[in-house]
């Protein structure tokens, strides 16, 4: 099993440490050639605009939507999740298209409205999973394909899941809790629980269908989402 994160921009450092934990070695994606050997890729958390023009830049965009239509794992955390997306509410930046869903960037506010929250998430098991909002994306859009793994106040999806392609609100990855990270490698060896067999993606990458306050802290480095 082949798994690398995309390496362009934003957290990945923090994704390939999750996984290290669990014992798998991730490339770090910057190519467009470096994805065709995976099975699975991690697009992270980082500011979104900046990661929409260097997947452009680097020519990663063909690539990581074929990588979709033929069924391999993606999964993207907060800019990450934005760039899944098949719309989302502003022009720029531009998403890749190849999961069902419609995004709003930064729907909880500025950093000083980041926060943290425990989740239900039953895919994880019984023990609720801490969850960490950062200038955190919003799904205001769940297509019919498209599986709800947990949300706020019931209403508010934060995490989703389509086939082999999932996405998160939050940043799994900057906690001690590598529950996602598992799940995410059981999706990739094709043994997690999925709402279909397949990602539900054209060749071209379009769907076929249709807490407690942080305070201002430390800016993140990687920015807004």
């Amino acid at each position: 099993m082949e798994v690398g994160v995309l390496a362009i921009q934003g957290d990945f450092a923090e994704h390939i440490a999750a996984l290290d934990k669990l014992g798998v070695k991730a490339r770090e994606v910057r190519l467009p050639e470096q994805l065709d050997s995976l099975d699975g890729v991690i697009i992270p958390g980082g500011e979104s605009t900046t990661l929409s023009r260097l997947m452009t830049l680097y020519n990663l965009r063909e690539p990581l939507q074929r990588m979709a239509a033929e069924g391999r794992a993606i999964w993207g955390t907060c800019a990450g999740m934005i760039m899944l997306a098949s719309e989302i509410t502003e022009q720029d930046p531009v998403p890749l298209g190849i999961m069902n869903i419609g995004v709003q960037r930064n729907a909880f506010g500025r950093q000083v409205d980041s926060f943290e929250q425990s989740l239900d998430i039953s895919a994880l098991g019984p023990e609720p999973f801490h969850a960490i909002f950062i200038r955190a994306p919003l799904i205001i859009r769940v297509g019919e394909d498209v599986e709800v793994l947990s949300a706020l106040d019931s209403d508010r999806p934060v995490a989703v899941r389509q086939g082999k392609l999932m996405a998160t609100a939050f940043h799994p990855e900057l906690t001690n809790d590598y529950r996602f990270h598992s799940y995410f490698l059981a999706m990739v060896g094709g043994n997690g629980h999925s709402p279909s067999s397949e990602n539900g993606v054209h060749a071209r990458g379009v769907p076929q269908v249709d807490g407690s306050p942080l305070g201002d802290g430390p800016p993140r480095a990687d920015g807004p989402q």
